[in-house]
Parts: structure tokens; sequence; C-alpha cells
């Protein structure tokens, strides 16, 4: 086995194969951009070499400087982990031209499915079945029209090149093909420096299944299980589970050595994923191939108790398969959720922050928690927004999915907008119980995946109160009597009683509470409305009872800032002080960034005439571009940022001056 290995990747992948390794008596090299100089992988890896500036480009995409630091560390085998140069030919050749054993497919197997339109027609000679589309060479406006209307629609365009979603649109009628096909191209060509399209009939209601595959240097393949992986937003994965729900043990055979084949056709080594669209009839169709670990790989581990990276190590060392087809058992149920830094509120916008408290579900046989990050670290610009994965396991699917519902309450964090109430919400709703899947899922069942708070308004602003208020008795002098009326909040007055008020800010909306503490209880109104609250803080838990509903939340304060959370959601307030106010206002013609990011395009000039709805600016953040629309018909004034440039939240990109206040 390896003695020693460089890991060419960072966050939750690079700490996933180091912990394999370890566990296996191999050390390991870790890379990092000045960025990730604090990074969890870093931390763990036996040695750390630094790559260059945050940008990717400069850092984790620098294969020459990647290939010298496994020279000068003496690393044997590197392994990419997925992104970055995990599918890259010209990485996977060099490695092999300096006798460094890259830890994935050979660089021809790469190569034959890096591009979706050759790797349609080996699939095709294979004999592995195709949707119907376009995979041909010639790319030109006319020729995709006319393939378009042979293939009929609604249809979808895809990069050629692409991934996680990039460079794909869905087109329902000819008169959206040229828009969506110059988007589309746009975005292939700024993520894979590729803009050539195919084009497939999208199916209405498919589910996307995939096969985990596995391949030797002595020629065996075997399939391990399969995973459904239909819920997806922008067609990228938000929740994956192993085994796919309802499928028949025959379509698993039948999928599964249609899967091994395509590998064998390629002559395939290492893991590999193949991914099928199955339909509501039971026929499935290849979509694609990908030539590495995927994600949500974990899912997979979980049903059938191996570790695939040991098995990636081994099979890249020349061992055979650890087992055979026929030794290989599924059980029980897993799935994984991907707990992001984004706002599902704000059409899933990435985002950025610190990770000021950060607190997660005790892992077990039944809940594992694949992370890159520690509290205190911070969710930047520059990489993917995914914070880490959430994997659960039980006998059943039933069970596994009351599992990840108890994990997501669990899991904990202030300082970045997550998704975390969102896959709360998903996970518990009634059509993902009862395993309703399709693609389309999402948008399908948009009211159950954004309900009303659980707590309504007062009994979170009362709970708010408890937690303030107990923290202030615990700061309290370890002479101070607790239950002496000098200790309690009341501004006590010698016989009568003072209810001191409490302002909280939840957005812009302030609320006076009037605080009155009474024998080992505080009586809080709100207007015309009353409760009695009894409270206890441990740690960061607050014990409440209110009006003799017991109920118990956690939170987070941060300088005047508090947050709640319970049941997997959250709840933000301040502390307001009368000293501490803003005036804001807003300006109807002027447009803001709404995340971090850099400008993608400038759609218009000084002066131009502009139309409500119409695009503005192209902005791109963590491989996701945003239109920036005007709200008004109107002039534009000032443009104050150019193509290729960096923009902070908040800040001002242009300004628009509405028509009515030119008329005027």
């Amino acid at each position: 086995m390896f003695s020693k290995i460089l890991i060419a990747n960072r966050g939750e992948i690079a700490c996933r194969v180091i912990q394999t390794a370890h566990r296996l008596g191999i050390r390991c090299v870790a890379v990092y951009s000045e960025a990730d100089a604090n990074a969890r992988h870093v931390a763990m890896a036996d040695e750390a070499f630094l790559l260059g500036p945050a940008p990717s480009a400069e850092s984790y995409l620098r294969a020459d400087k990647i290939i010298d630091i496994a020279l000068q560390s003496g690393a044997q085998a590197i392994h990419p982990g997925y992104g970055f140069l995990s599918e890259n030919t010209d990485f996977a050749e060099a490695c092999a031209k300096n006798n460094l054993v890259f830890i994935g497919p050979p660089a021809s197997a790469i190569a034959a499915m890096g591009s979706k339109s050759a790797a349609k027609a080996i699939m095709e000679s294979a004999g592995v079945p195709l949707v119907p589309g376009y995979h041909g060479a010639e790319q030109s406006v006319e020729i995709l029209r006319a393939e378009a209307e042979k293939c009929g629609f609604p249809l979808l365009l895809k990069a050629v090149a692409g991934g996680g979603g990039k460079g794909m649109r869905v087109v329902n009628q000819m008169s959206e093909f040229n828009d969506a096909l110059a988007a589309a191209q746009r975005e292939a060509k700024n993520a894979f420096g590729n803009p050539d399209m195919l084009l497939e009939r999208y199916l209405t209601q498919p589910r996307h299944v995939e096969i985990q595959v596995f391949c030797d240097t002595q020629g065996n393949g075997v399939y391990l299980a399969e995973r459904d992986c239909s819920v997806q937003r922008r067609h990228q994965k938000v929740l994956e589970e192993a085994p796919a729900p309802g499928l028949s043990l025959d379509t698993r055979k039948a999928m599964g050595e249609a899967a091994v084949k395509a590998a064998q056709a390629i002559n395939y080594v290492g893991a590999g994923t193949v991914e099928f669209l199955y339909d509501v009839d039971g026929s499935f169709f290849f979509m694609e191939m990908n030539t590495r670990l995927q994600v949500e790989h974990p899912v997979t581990e979980m049903v059938t108790g191996q570790d695939l990276v040991e098995w990636q190590l081994r099979v890249a060392y020349g061992e055979p398969l650890p087992l055979q087809q026929d030794e290989l058992r599924i059980r029980g149920h897993a799935l994984e959720a991907r707990i992001y830094a984004e706002d599902p509120d704000n059409d899933f916008l990435p985002a950025t922050g610190t990770l000021t408290y950060l607190r997660t579900p005790d892992e077990s046989t039944h809940v594992r928690v694949d992370t890159g990050v520690v509290e205190g670290d911070e969710v930047s610009i520059h990489y993917d927004p995914m914070i880490a994965k959430l994997i659960v396991w039980d006998e059943n699917r039933d069970q596994a999915i009351n599992r990840m519902v108890q994990a997501l309450e669990q899991y904990r964090i202030n300082g970045v907008k997550t998704n975390i109430r969102f896959l709360h919400a998903l996970s518990d709703s009634q059509p993902f119980r009862e395993a309703q899947l399709d693609t389309g899922f999402i948008e399908k069942h948009r009211p159950l995946l954004f309900p009303a708070p659980r707590l309504d308004l007062h009994r979170a602003l009362i709970l708010s109160a408890g937690f303030l208020l107990e923290q202030a008795r615990v700061t309290l002098p370890h002479n101070q009597d607790l239950w002496s009326p000098y200790a309690q909040q009341n501004s006590w007055r010698l016989n009568s009683e003072y209810a001191k008020p409490l302002l909280l800010r939840v957005d812009e909306q302030l609320y006076e509470l009037k605080v009155l503490e009474k024998n080992h209880a505080y009586e809080i109104s709100i207007g015309e409305s009353f409760y009695r609250l009894h409270a206890e803080l441990v740690n960061d838990q607050l014990k409440a009872v209110i009006n003799g509903h017991r109920i118990s939340v956690h939170g987070a304060l941060n300088d005047r800032e508090l947050v709640l959370f319970h049941e997997g959601e959250s709840f933000r307030c301040e502390r307001h002080e009368e000293t501490f106010g803003e005036h804001e206002s807003t300006n109807l013609g002027s447009l803001t960034a709404p995340m971090n990011g850099s400008v993608v395009a400038v759609m218009v000039n000084p002066g131009d005439i502009v139309k409500a709805g119409q695009t503005l600016v192209i902005m791109e953040a963590m491989k996701m571009e945003h239109a920036i629309r005007s709200p008004v018909d109107g002039t534009v004034d000032e443009i104050y940022f150019n193509e290729g440039e960096l923009v902070p939240e908040g800040a001002e990109l242009l300004a628009v001056t509405a028509n009515e206040e030119v008329s005027a």
C-alpha cells in the first residue's frame, strides 16, 4: 500500500480522504490557498503546502504546482477528490508522466466520458439505452434549432463538458430557444471553457437514479447498489438516498449490469457513477458518467458497509476489488442532506459569512457528519458553499427519515444563512415520506417546503427574553444571591413593583416587552397579552415553561444579536438600545448586489432606456449566475462596476432613474 499520498482538494472531501488514509497508516500531504491557511483539512494532514491566492485558478487548479509539491514531498499518489482537477485528462496524464499514481480512472476513460456527446455515442455502441436527442459536433444555431425540432419539446440544453447543473437550460418551446441557448453557452464557456451543447428530450416526471460502479486493473467490475438523487434544484442535488425507493430487484440488476457494461466499454478503473433517468413506466436511459467519487458516496457506504475511499486506494495500488458482485449486500436505508450556505427564501442565492456558532448532531452508527469547517471559519465567495454533508442510516426508509429530521433539528449554525430549515421541511414532508419522487419535486411541492414558522412571534419573543434574562443572571458575580431582590432584573423598588421594559428588534420592527421578575419566574406582557415564564439556561439550551407549555430551545448570543434554534428553524432578534439606531432610505431606481460575487456581464450602457424586468447586470458567485433586473421602466444613469470586478453584498451596481421621475 502507498505510504504517502497528496490530496489535491480542500474542504470536506479532503478531510474525508485523510480520515481513511490515516486509518490505513498512510501519511497525507495537503495543499491550500491563502484563504484556507487555517482550514480543517490543513490541520488534519501530516504536512501542507501553500498553492497560491484564493481564486481556484491561482491555487487548486494549478496542476503544475500540485505535481511539483507531490514530487517535493515524496508522495507516491494523488487523490483528486471531486471537482477541481478530478476529471481533468491533462492532470491525469501529467501524474503518469511524473510516475505519480492518479487515484482515479485512466486519462482515456476521463476523456471518453468528458464530452457528453462522445459519451452518448460510446454508450449507444455498448448497447446502453439513451434518451432521444442530438449529440453531434455541428454547433451552429441553425443546426441546433433544426435538431430541436426533431427532438421535440420540452427539451434540455446541456453543456457537453458540463457538470453540477452548469450550462443547462430547459426549453419549453421554440420561441425560447435562442435566448436559452445563448445563456447556456455563455455559462458553459465561463465554467468549462467549452460552449458546445447537446440536446435531449426532457422527460417531465423522471427520477434521477445513479449506479455506483467500481472496476480494477484485473478486469473485474461491480455495482454497489443505486442512489436516488431526484430531489434537485437548478439541476443540483439537494438530498440523496440509497437504495432508490420502489425500485424492483430486476430493475436494480438491469441498471447495475448496464452501468458495469458502460464502465467496461471505456476500460474503466476505480470509482465511477453512471447516471440514469428513470421514467414512470420503469424504463431507464443513460444520462452521463462521472469519472470520480461522487459527493453522495456516503449513502452507498452506509448501506453496503464498505469504505469507498479505501477501495479507491487499494485499486489504485493495483489490488483486486475487495469484493465480487455476489458478495455485496445492501442493508437498511441511508439519506444524505447537503447543508449549504445559501438563502432558500431568496431563490437559494449563495451566502457568505463567518460561522460564529456551529453545533452538529452527535455522530453514531446512525448519524454521520462529513465536513471541512469548524466554528469560526469563513464561508467565502471563492469556493462551493457546501458547509457539510449530513448522512443518516436506519433499518428502513421511514426510520431513516425520522433520523434525518431529528439530526437536522440538532444542526445549529449562526453567522451565515443556511438551508437547514428547508431541508427539515423537505425531509418531513408527506410527499417525500411517501416517495413521490421526480426531478421536479421541489417546484411541485414548494408551498410545503417553505412553511410558516412553527414558533409564533409572541412565543419566540418570550423565549428570547428568557434567554437574555437568564444569560444576564448567570453572569452575576459569584457572591451575589441569585434570588435577592437586588439581583432581580426589575429595577426593584421598596414597597412597589416595576416592570422593566425590554426592547427587541425583529427585522425592522421594534417590540416592547414589559418584564417583572416575581416568585422565581418572569411575568411578561406584550401589548395586551400576558405570559408567565419559568426559564433555566444550561450552557446554550433554554429550558422554558410558558403558561404551562414546556419547550426547549438553543440559542447563540453575539453582542446584541440573539438567534434561537427550534426544530430545524431559527429566530433572530436584536436587543435594542435607544442610543443605537439607523435611518435607512431606499431609492427605487438603484440596484444592489444580492450577494458577494463578481460581475460576469454588463448588458447596458449609461443613457440606455430600459424596461422593468430587463436584465442589466449578470453576477456570479460560487459558480452560480444571478441576473440583476431593472425594477422600473427608466434610464440608466451610471454603472459602478465593470465586468470581472468583485462586488461585496449590498453594493450599488448601477443607478436607474424611473420614467416618472424624468417626466417630473
